[in-house]
């Protein structure tokens, strides 16, 4: 086992991250790549509310004879919240879509509530099939994959393209930004867009025929994106986006509550975090979202390690979610400690996603003339 290291400026670390690297000051590759993402992506003070005002006039115009000038996703976490009270302050006219996977904390159906109707936005709430994707969850586990998430996150980013392409919609608003989120090894997540890698895990492990799953396909990735022009706007980069202050602003003008955790609307996900990912995986997410914290300033390396010495879940609330958990994927208890006592499995251990000219090299001079037919929209 190499010996322990930590970023002398973050609190990444080398413990389940085989890609951190150090410089000769001890600073981690992650701190570089940080600064490069902000100075590239965020604008923020009077030019980023400039741009931000200039895009959002763009949006009104393009959408004006229509019911909606955008969509968005709510999930009635922070990003999400402030990106519906970003949009109802422009003047912009959102579709908010809540997708739910079977997995929502009553706080979160009472957060969103109170979100579209202070806000006077319209919820379209999309429920996925829960046999295939309780089937879905299932494989994955099987498959010992770290990205458990990715299917939700993939079936969230489809949802809102395949819906934003149908209504003629171009521009659909994120809450993803780098000052909270920016970090995060390669080795703990896998590509949200690989409906190839998702396919090859539940054709091995799945059991329930996928008839109604919203894939991000070749549709999805080719004809509205590419051909209708929609495209993701990360609302949070174009403002001072402070987390704290972000809550504060949400809880006194929505009556937002906070979760306790990042992205822990969702009762999977908190055990995700909470449990499967320190347990099996020996990743404490934690250590990115603080460091990113740390990298924009908001919390000093100290407040991070203090608060990465309390306990990643409380352990009453574990007992009663591991419970849920498991009845509600129908697992004894014999049957989930096999899974997660198996070894852990690259995703590239199965198919994935690869560019069609690499997986058909034959094919470039068609994906080529292609391209001269059909030029990508801005």
């Amino acid at each position: 086992m190499s010996t322990y290291r930590q970023c002398a400026v973050s609190v990444m670390d080398n413990i389940a991250d085989p890609d951190i690297t150090f410089d000769e000051k001890g600073i981690s590759n992650y701190y570089y790549e940080f600064n490069e993402a902000y100075k590239r992506m965020v604008h923020e003070g009077e030019e980023g509310q400039r741009l931000f005002a200039e895009l959002a006039e763009k949006i009104k115009t393009e959408g004006k004879d229509k019911p909606y000038d955008c969509i968005m996703g709510l999930s009635g976490g922070v990003d999400s919240t402030y990106v519906a009270y970003i949009a109802k302050q422009y003047g912009l006219r959102p579709l908010a879509v809540h997708f739910d996977n079977g997995w929502n904390s009553e706080l979160a159906v009472k957060n969103i509530e109170n979100i579209v109707q202070k806000l006077g936005f319209d919820l379209h709430t999309y429920v996925i099939n829960w046999e295939e994707f309780r089937d879905l969850q299932i494989a994955y586990l099987k498959a010992s994959v770290i990205d458990i998430e990715a299917i939700t996150d993939h079936a969230i980013f489809a949802t809102l393209y395949r819906m934003a392409g149908e209504m003629g919609i171009k521009y659909i608003l994120s809450g993803t930004n780098v000052q909270t989120e920016g970090t995060l090894p390669k080795s703990w997540i896998h590509s949200k867009g690989d409906h190839v890698n998702i396919k090859a895990i539940h054709k091995a492990f799945g059991t329930v025929p996928l008839k109604t799953f919203p894939f991000m396909d070749a549709k999805v990735k080719r004809y509205y994106m590419e051909i209708k022009g929609v495209h993701t706007i990360s609302i949070p980069n174009y403002f001072e986006y402070n987390k704290a202050k972000v809550k504060e602003l949400i809880q006194k003008e929505l009556g937002w509550r906070d979760y306790g955790g990042k992205h822990y609307e969702s009762i999977w996900t908190r055990f995700y975090q909470g449990y499967i990912l320190p347990t099996k995986f020996k990743v404490d997410k934690r250590k990115a979202h603080l460091s990113d914290l740390i990298f924009s300033k908001q919390i000093t390396k100290e407040q991070a390690i203090e608060e990465l010495a309390r306990p990643i879940y409380d352990p009453e609330v574990f007992k009663q979610d591991y419970d849920f958990v498991l009845k509600k994927l129908g697992f004894t208890e014999e049957e989930f400690r096999a899974i997660m006592n198996k070894p852990p499995v690259s995703h590239y251990d199965y198919d994935y996603e690869m560019a069609v000219d690499k997986r058909y090299p034959f094919l470039k001079p068609v994906k080529t003339l292609y391209r001269m037919i059909f030029p990508v929209k801005k």
